[in-house]
């Protein structure tokens, strides 16, 4: 028997939990309950003092978005919501990132789509063709190993943009998504994957978050984007202050703030860092408003 196919843990961990919606109707007094969440790749299990309740995860419709029925709910900053159509559970785990991702693990690990890849590469599109690909969850994004043994990994930090299409895939209409990144030498690419609709809700969730990270709604100082353009220039992080005429602590500084808004990212603590994609992206704007 696969792994796909037999039940396994994913996880089991502490959390409080809510319903906000109950047979299609917003719940208003929307209360939390804690106890504790098991996940298997098949089902989730929320266990509190007044019982238990199992959700097959294929009943799952989507995940994500708010429902802050109340300020009880609202002051939580992040839970995962699982909607289920005529239902909504709130689930709050101790370690919400590392329970969301155990999510979309229990989803879409060692999943089968299929994937274009590359369908365009540096602006060309590409003579490829779709081949079966299994997907895995990683830290940092979403791996596919294709059929003709070619690794493709999503770096969510490396997701400049997705768009979620109908195609025609060998011959029969599927939900593709249109995945630009760039790979590890840092050329632009763009993957094709599609599948089964419910499946390829779930991955265009998951990598919609590289999309949102990647994005340039960032608030910067003027000084903060001198600096980004700086580097995207090409000026070394250590000729930055007699480049632009600055103390080399107000370059600290502003490299400290940059590294905490995730536009730039340490390279070694002698305080050189290099633009990732979300920092390009801006800096690339802020070049073209001069």
């Amino acid at each position: 028997m696969s792994q796909e196919d037999s039940e396994y843990k994913i996880t089991d961990t502490q959390a409080k939990f809510a319903v906000a919606v109950r047979e299609g109707r917003k719940v208003s007094d929307v209360s939390w309950t804690p106890g504790r969440v098991l996940l298997s790749n098949r089902r989730l299990i929320l266990a509190g003092n007044d019982g238990k309740r199992t959700v097959p995860l294929s009943k799952l419709e989507r995940l994500g978005g708010r429902h802050d029925a109340n300020q009880t709910v609202a002051r939580v900053s992040n839970y995962v919501s699982f909607d289920l159509g005529e239902q909504v559970l709130l689930v709050a785990a101790s370690d919400h990132e590392s329970f969301e991702r155990d999510v979309y693990r229990a989803l879409l690990d060692q999943k089968t789509v299929m994937a274009k890849h590359p369908a365009i590469e540096g602006g060309v599109v590409q003579d490829t063709e779709w081949e079966q690909a299994r997907v895995k969850i990683d830290d940092n994004g979403l791996n596919a190993a294709l059929e003709r043994g070619v690794f493709v990994k999503f770096d969510l930090d490396d997701i400049s943009g997705l768009d979620a299409a109908k195609r025609t895939v060998n011959g029969g209409k599927k939900p593709v998504i249109e995945v630009s990144h760039t790979d590890d030498e840092g050329t632009s690419i763009e993957t094709h994957v599609a599948g089964d609709p419910n499946r390829m809700r779930f991955v265009e969730s998951w990598l919609r978050k590289g999309e949102e990270r990647s994005s340039t709604n960032v608030d910067l100082s003027s000084r903060d984007r001198e600096v980004l353009m700086a580097l995207y220039s090409g000026v070394s992080p250590f000729e930055i202050p007699s480049f632009l005429g600055m103390e080399v602590d107000d370059v600290e500084e502003t490299f400290e703030r940059l590294v905490e808004l995730e536009v730039v990212e340490e390279v070694r603590i002698r305080r050189e860092v290099a633009l990732n994609s979300r920092g390009r992206n801006i800096a690339s704007e802020a070049m073209n408003e001069q």
